[in-house]
């Protein structure tokens, strides 16, 4: 489909301009949706009614009295606005696929790349492999895969766009400028080395946003985050970027009255009034709306409520400051074909690493193998492989998934009721009877005390807006693009708890998003706006357990996540999928 080039002057029909059944409307559509309820996107009661489509456009809501091309059925279905997932690295799954799944599989209709500052653009050829090795160690998408998958027929941002828009695919793409490819095109070396901009460098950077804003950036992304290094464990380009910097920068999104600020803070690894004074200070220079990561620890001082309440303040003095919330566990999947797992880094394991899941099986079926590998101590590595062994935050993952398990279902849980080594417990559930493909969750943060209630207060939270679905990124360890499905699930009804109306969560997926980021001609199924649109079995939706694919460039392995229960998705009036799989439309 489409590459979003932002364009700040569209604005949607205003809700009096909705037909709303009242007279009914006579013409002709290219699709109508017939007789569902319709959740609009704007937070309002559900009705039922039809909606017609008109080249790409919304062109009535309500009753439809004319002619169609084509007609889906929707009594007793639910129909959305298609779903906005604003933190997404598809930089390059863009270009290599025609498909943007996960995401597309669960109902997102647009999705922004570029987030966390990296991507590939601006960028000359001799950076490519800099690059590639960024990507490898911050989203964990292995180099072959990459040095495989692009085309690298672009040097500019613009040229990056452009060559996005030439290649068909199934949802629609907006694209952030990346702070750590465009620092290391002015500067070269000294900026992968993190050296201090000059004022020569700034105007440089300058000129370039300008560029990147004027072919049709969304915006501008960086990243301060400690654990966002290179495969060789290098920090980026962009950790701990003078504030100057980023004034200089973001200013050109002020001068030009167009663009959004993302920013990663290293609030895990310093105080939020400090990481937020730096979003605080680049957004009050710039004038221009951020949004910035947050998320809960599993334990101690619920420190994120000072963040909450230093954007409440700052937005009420009139910044727009949107926290960006999962509304689930921030978390790792961890298994023998992943990137990730309790033993990942032990030396037995490490000689076996590189083989494929059949060929570590010869040796992980063999209990003396098995039993010198639990015993040995992990070496150092990753930040991310280091973390696996928080036994009490690690659970069994179930199909269908539990994202909110019980603590006695924990791998420390389990092993103290058993009186053996949670060693024991993790191998046992990792090799699944033998087979090898078993999985855990390891919840990393936003399970404060166990639970999904500090989050619930979160999504609540009018500030806050939904994100993180990391799709394109974390191939091997992470699938929480099915995030949305999830939601529409777990929070709206089979959470044994608070939860959501559907209106809200709609929402939430829909219009909020797409708000926050400046897309005002989609997130709302009313008249002139974008015809994207989901017609969902809300009673039949079910989330399916992640499952291991080989689909990537060179044959490299990535998470996927399936549901049941979309019965369309449409984008611009076409239906990229139907009955949960996809069609030919591009």
């Amino acid at each position: 489909m489409d590459t979003v080039r932002f364009d700040k002057g569209w604005r949607g029909a205003d809700d009096d301009d909705r037909e709303d059944g009242s007279g009914g409307m006579s013409a002709r559509c290219d699709l109508l949706i017939r007789g569902g309820t319709i959740v609009d996107g704007s937070g309002g009661e559900p009705f039922t009614g039809d909606v017609a489509i008109l080249d790409g456009r919304i062109l009535a809501v309500g009753r439809f009295d004319g002619t169609a091309d084509e007609v889906i059925d929707a009594t007793g279905l639910t129909v959305t606005p298609g779903f906005v997932d604003i933190h997404t690295h598809y930089d390059g799954q863009a270009i290599w696929s025609d498909r943007l799944s996960p995401s597309s599989s669960h109902g997102v209709t647009t999705v922004v790349t570029g987030n966390c500052g990296v991507g590939f653009a601006p960028c000359r050829a001799e950076d490519h492999d800099r690059l590639i090795r960024l990507m490898e160690g911050v989203e964990d998408i292995p180099g072959v895969v990459m040095a495989e998958g692009l085309s690298w027929d672009w040097e500019s941002f613009p040229g990056y766009l452009d060559a996005l828009e030439a290649r068909p695919r199934d949802i629609d793409v907006a694209a952030l400028l990346p702070h750590s490819p465009l620092r290391v095109f002015v500067m070269g070396e000294r900026g992968a080395r993190r050296e201090a901009a000059t004022a020569q460098d700034r105007e440089k950077m300058r000129a370039i946003t300008r560029e990147a804003l004027d072919a049709g950036a969304i915006g501008f992304a960086t990243s301060r985050l400690l654990i966002h290094r290179t495969k060789a464990g290098e920090h980026i380009p962009t950790y701990q970027a003078d504030v100057e910097e980023l004034k200089a920068i973001a200013g050109v999104m002020g001068e030009a009255g167009t663009g959004v600020l993302q920013m990663v803070l290293d609030a895990p690894f310093a105080s939020w009034p400090d990481e937020l004074a730096h979003l605080l200070a680049v957004a009050e220079a710039s004038g221009r709306p951020a949004t910035f990561t947050l998320g809960t620890a599993n334990k101690g001082e619920p420190v994120w409520r000072e963040a909450l309440r230093i954007c409440d303040e700052a937005n009420a003095r009139g910044l727009s400051i949107s926290p960006q919330v999962l509304p689930r566990p921030i978390g790792m999947i961890c298994g023998f074909e992943l990137s990730t797992h309790p033993f990942c880094l032990c030396p037995s394991y490490q000689a076996i690493a590189s083989l494929p899941l059949s060929g570590q099986l010869a040796y992980l079926r063999d209990p003396e193998f098995r039993d010198r590998m639990i015993s040995e101590t992990p070496d150092e590595g990753h930040p991310l492989a280091m973390m696996t062994r928080n036994w009490d935050w690690i659970f069994p993952l179930s199909d269908p998934p539990n994202y909110e398990p019980a603590a006695e279902t924990s791998i420390g849980a389990q092993a103290r009721a058993r009186g053996v080594r949670p060693e024991e417990v993790a191998c046992e559930l990792l090799m699944n009877g033998g087979a090898g493909d078993g999985m855990l969750y390891n919840t990393l943060g936003n399970f404060y005390e166990g639970g999904l209630g500090e989050i619930y207060d979160l999504i609540n939270h009018p500030g806050v807006v939904m994100g993180l679905g990391d799709g394109g990124a974390h191939y091997a360890a992470i699938c929480d693009a099915s995030y949305p499905t999830f939601l529409l699930t777990y929070w709206t009804r089979d959470r044994d708890g608070p939860r959501l109306g559907i209106a809200q969560a709609v929402q939430a997926l829909s219009s909020r998003p797409a708000e926050t980021m400046g897309l005002n001609d989609r997130g709302r199924i009313a008249p002139g706006y974008k015809a994207d649109i989901n017609v969902i079995d809300l009673d039949a939706l079910r989330l399916h357990a992640p499952h291991v694919r080989h689909d990537l460039p060179g044959g490299g392995r990535r998470l996927d996540q399936a549901a049941t229960g979309f019965v369309a998705t449409i984008v611009s009036g076409r239906v990229i999928r139907r009955d949960d799989a996809p069609t030919d439309e591009r």
